[in-house]
C-alpha cells in the first residue's frame, strides 16, 4: 500500500549552494509559521558554530505540509568533510532534491553525494538555485548536470529527472529559467508529482535508525524511517545489528516523536513511512534495526567511507594547564569523545600507549577542527597535534589519500596559484576560463592541502574559492614541505611587555599583544627564515639616569596577527602542539625546554 499522504525527500548539495535558505522558505510557506512570528535566517542552522561559519554540519530533520501531505524534508550538509551524515540520511528518502548554484553549477560535492543517491535508486529533482544572481547561466548549469547524471550511470529515469528554476533567497520558484515565478508551488507540486510515495508494508515492526541525538534528560534519542508494520509507545521490541544479526537485546519504546515544522511532536503511534524519533534504549547505535521481538531481522546499512586525517588529541601538560578549563581530565576528555561516537559515524577514536593520548581520526582538517572547536566551547582543556594523513599499504605499495581540488580565481593570481600546486605534488586535470576568472581542477595529495588555505586567500587577495573531496588513495608521491617558516619561541616564562615585542617584531611576525602571559617554549609568531629563533618578549627597558635625542620615542608595534582555530591547525609543525582552552588559543613546542629541543635537533643531524 502507498503512503499518497506522505513524502520523504533530503536536500543535497555542495556547500554554499544554498539548501538550508531553501528550506527556510518552504517551512513559511509550507506553514510551520504563524504570519506574524519573526524568524531569522537558516532557521535550521541552530548551532553557533554553523550559524558562525554559515555551513550545515549536522543533518536536520523538518516537514511541511502542502495540499494534505506531509512532505519530510531532511537538509544536509555539504561540506565534504560531512559526507558521513549524508551517506546515511539517504537511507531515510525516497528522493532527493539536487540543488545546483544557477553559476557554479555543478561541485565537488555535488558528484559525491549525486552518487549516493543514485546508488540507492532515488528519484531526482534538479533545482537550479539563485536564479536571480546577475551571473547567473541556467541553461548551461543544467547542461553540465545532465553530463554528470550520465557520467554517474543514471538510468534513463534518472536523467530524464524534471528541473525547477529558483530562488531560495526569493523564495520563488518556476519551471522556466526566463520565468521569475511567485512563490514555491511549482516546486511543491513536482516533489508531490515526481518524488514516489512511501510504500506502506503490513507486519511485525521494523525501524532502521539512521540518526543519533542524545538529550541529557532521555540519553540517546533514535531517529529512524519505520519499514515496515507500526510503531507504538511502550512497545516491546528487539534490537540488532546488520553486522552482527545473530545478536539481540530486547528493550521498550518509552517516548516517540515525529517532526512538524521546528517541532518534535509527541506520538503514541506510528505507521510504516514515517520518520520517527524515539528514546527509551540506551545502548541504541546507527545502523541498528529495531524490531518486533517476534520477527528480528537487520535491515542492510550504507557502509560510511573511511577517515583519511588522524589528530591526537591528549591532556593538557603546559605550565598554564588546568587555569582556565572545566574538564581537564583524560577521563573527562575520553568520555566526551565517545559521546562524540555515538553522533558521527565517521568519527574513529584509539586508545595510545599514554593514557593521556587519544588517535582521533576524521574525514578531513574541519572534520576535526569542529570537533576541538565544540570541546572548548562546552569547557574543555585540551592539547591537539598536527593533523596528519592515514597512510595505506595496497598490494605492497605504500598509498596516501587523494583529493579532488576545485580552485575558483581571478586570471592574475594564476601564477601565483600553479606554482603552489606544483610544490604540492598537484596534477592539474582540467582548466575553464570563465570570463575574468579561471577554473582549475587537481588532484592532489590530502597532505599537501594542509597549510594552504591561508597562503591561498593571501595569493588571491580573498577572491579566491576553493573546494575538495576526497578522491581516492593512490601511490605516495613524495615528500612535501609542511612549512617554509620558522617560529618565533617566547624565551622565559612572564608576561609580554612593549620594549620586548619591539625588539621581536623585527625577527618575524607576532601573534600576541603585551600583557599577554606567556611561558618558555609558547610560540608567539613566525620569521620567514625556515629555522626557529628564541625571543625575550618578556625583556624591559633598563632606566638609567642618562636621557639622549630620540631613545624615548614611543615604541610603535605593527599588530599582531591573531590566528583562528583552523589557522592554528594549520600553522602547526611536527614538533609543535596546540594547546586549546575555552578562553585561549596557544601554540607550543612539545618539548618546552631550549637545552633540549637544541640537543634533539642535533641528534636529527
Amino acid at each position: 500500500m502507498l503512503r499518497n499522504d506522505l513524502r520523504n525527500i533530503a536536500i543535497i548539495a555542495h556547500v554554499d549552494h544554498g539548501k538550508t535558505t531553501l528550506v527556510d522558505e518552504m517551512l513559511k510557506q509550507g506553514g510551520a509559521f504563524r504570519e506574524n512570528q519573526a524568524v531569522q535566517d537558516r532557521v535550521m542552522d541552530n548551532n553557533a558554530i554553523e550559524r558562525e561559519r554559515g555551513i550545515t554540519i549536522l543533518a536536520k530533520n523538518t516537514s511541511v505540509h502542502y495540499k494534505d501531505v506531509k512532505i519530510n524534508i531532511i537538509d544536509t550538509p555539504g561540506h565534504a568533510d560531512f559526507g558521513g551524515e549524508v551517506e546515511r540520511v539517504l537511507k531515510m528518502v525516497d528522493g532527493v532534491l539536487l540543488l545546483v548554484d544557477a553559476f557554479e553549477g555543478p561541485m565537488p560535492q555535488t558528484r559525491f553525494v549525486l552518487q549516493k543517491a543514485l546508488e540507492l535508486g532515488h528519484k531526482i529533482i534538479v533545482v537550479v538555485n539563485k536564479v536571480d544572481r546577475p551571473d547567473a547561466r541556467p541553461l548551461e548549469v543544467v547542461d553540465e548536470v545532465l553530463e554528470l547524471l550520465l557520467d554517474l550511470d543514471a538510468t534513463e529515469e534518472q536523467i530524464e529527472s524534471p528541473v525547477i528554476f529558483c530562488s531560495g533567497r526569493q523564495g520563488t520558484a518556476s519551471l522556466a529559467p526566463d520565468d521569475a515565478g511567485s512563490d514555491l508551488v511549482p516546486l511543491f507540486e513536482t516533489i508531490l508529482s515526481h518524488i514516489d510515495a512511501p510504500e506502506y508494508v503490513e507486519g511485525p515492526t521494523k525501524v532502521l535508525v539512521s540518526s543519533i541525538d542524545y538529550n541529557d534528560y532521555v540519553g540517546r534519542i533514535a531517529i529512524g524511517r519505520i519499514e515496515r508494520g507500526q510503531l507504538r509507545q511502550n512497545q516491546e521490541v528487539a534490537v540488532v545489528d546488520y553486522h552482527n544479526p545473530d545478536v539481540s537485546y530486547k528493550a521498550k519504546i518509552v517516548s516517540m516523536y515525529q517532526f512538524e515544522g521546528l517541532q518534535r511532536v509527541p506520538v503514541a503511534q506510528a505507521t510504516g513511512g514515517d520518520i520517527v524519533a524515539f528514546s527509551g534504549i540506551a545502548g541504541i547505535n546507527i545502523g541498528n534495526t529495531v524490531c518486533d521481538t517476534s520477527a528480528v531481522e537487520a535491515v542492510s546499512f550504507v557502509k560510511i567511507s573511511e577517515p583519511t586525517v588522524e589528530m591526537v588529541f591528549s591532556v593538557n601538560d603546559s605550565p598554564f594547564a588546568g587555569r582556565e578549563g572545566k574538564f581537564v581530565t583524560s577521563r573527562q576528555i575520553r568520555d566526551r569523545l565517545m559521546r562524540e561516537l555515538l553522533r558521527d559515524v565517521s568519527l574513529r577514536v584509539e586508545e595510545t600507549d599514554s593514557a593521556d593520548a587519544f588517535r582521533v581520526l576524521g574525514r578531513g582538517e574541519m572534520h576535526l577542527s569542529i570537533l576541538v572547536e565544540n570541546m572548548r566551547r562546552e569547557g574543555y582543556e585540551l592539547q591537539v597535534g598536527p593533523p596528519r594523513v592515514l597512510y595505506k599499504t595496497i598490494d605492497g605499495v605504500k598509498c596516501e589519500p587523494i583529493e579532488e581540488l576545485v580552485i575558483d580565481i581571478p586570471e592574475d593570481a594564476l601564477g601565483s596559484v600553479m606554482e603552489k600546486m606544483g610544490s604540492r605534488k598537484a596534477e592539474m586535470t582540467h582548466m575553464t576560463p570563465q570570463g575574468s576568472r579561471v577554473r582549475l581542477e587537481f588532484l592532489i595529495p590530502s597532505r599537501g592541502l594542509f597549510g594552504y588555505r591561508s597562503e591561498f586567500l593571501t595569493d588571491t587577495r580573498g577572491e579566491g574559492i576553493m573546494n575538495t573531496i576526497f578522491h581516492g588513495y593512490e601511490p605516495y608521491k613524495g615528500d612535501i614541505a609542511r612549512r617554509n617558516t620558522g617560529s618565533l619561541i617566547a624565551f622565559e616564562t612572564g608576561e609580554a611587555v612593549t620594549y620586548g615585542l619591539y625588539n621581536a617584531q623585527e625577527r618575524g611576525t607576532l601573534f600576541i599583544t603585551p600583557g599577554t602571559p606567556v611561558y618558555a617554549g609558547m610560540v608567539v609568531g613566525y620569521s620567514p627564515k625556515s629555522q626557529d629563533l628564541d625571543v625575550n618578549v618578556c625583556k624591559k627597558k633598563h632606566v638609567t639616569n642618562m636621557r639622549a635625542s630620540g631613545s624615548d620615542e614611543a615604541l610603535r608595534l605593527t599588530p599582531p596577527t591573531v590566528l583562528s582555530l583552523d589557522a592554528s591547525l594549520e600553522f602547526l609543525s611536527d614538533d609543535e602542539l596546540l594547546e586549546v582552552t575555552p578562553k585561549n588559543l596557544r601554540i607550543r613546542k612539545r618539548e618546552l625546554d631550549r637545552a633540549q629541543r637544541l640537543r634533539a635537533a642535533s641528534k636529527n643531524k
